[in-house]
C-alpha cells in the first residue's frame, strides 16, 4: 500500500477520521505494518502498552480474563486497539489473538505525541472527543448507580 492508500484507510478509522490529512500523512509515514499468524498474539492482557494498532486485514479475538471462560469479541478492519496507548502509559485490559491471517498497522505513541505536538488542531479536536466520551461514560455509570439505588434487596 502507498502512503495515500493508508492516509484514506486511516480516514475511516472513527477516533483517527478526525485529526485531518496532514497530521494522518505524519502517521501513514511512521505508522509499521505487521503480519500476524493466525493464532497468533499480537499482544497480552496485563502487558505495558506503548502503542495502538489498527487491523488492516483480518479478524482478531480481544479476550477478558484466562481461558475459556472469559469474555470476548472479534473485532476486524479498521478497528482500533489500544486507542488509549497513544495518549498514556496503560496496560493491555485484554489479549488480542489473531483469528485467520491478519495484517495490523502499529502507532507508536512516541510518534502520535509528536503528530499531536505538530498539529493543535487535532490536538484540540481529539481532547474534545475524549471529553464528550468521558462525560457520557459518566452519565451512563450514574444512570446505572441510580438504577441499582432504586433496587430493593
Amino acid at each position: 500500500m502507498t502512503i495515500e492508500d493508508d492516509i484514506a484507510f486511516f480516514e475511516r478509522v472513527p477516533t483517527l477520521n478526525m485529526l485531518g490529512r496532514a497530521a494522518l500523512r505524519i502517521l501513514a509515514i511512521g505508522a509499521e505494518s505487521r503480519y500476524v499468524h493466525s493464532g497468533e498474539v499480537l499482544f497480552s492482557a496485563g502487558e505495558a502498552a506503548d502503542s495502538a494498532f489498527i487491523v488492516q486485514e483480518g479478524t482478531f479475538t480481544l479476550t477478558v480474563g484466562q481461558g475459556e471462560g472469559g469474555a470476548s469479541v472479534v473485532v476486524g478492519r479498521g478497528t482500533l486497539l489500544g486507542e488509549l496507548a497513544l495518549l498514556t502509559e496503560t496496560v493491555r485490559p485484554v489479549t488480542a489473538t489473531a483469528k485467520e491471517p491478519s495484517t495490523v498497522l502499529r502507532i507508536p505513541r512516541t510518534l502520535f505525541l509528536k503528530m499531536l505536538e505538530g498539529y493543535p488542531d487535532a490536538a484540540r479536536k481529539l481532547r474534545d472527543v475524549i471529553a464528550s466520551r468521558a462525560d457520557q461514560s459518566t452519565r451512563e455509570i450514574y444512570g446505572v448507580r441510580n438504577t441499582l439505588d432504586g433496587r430493593r434487596y
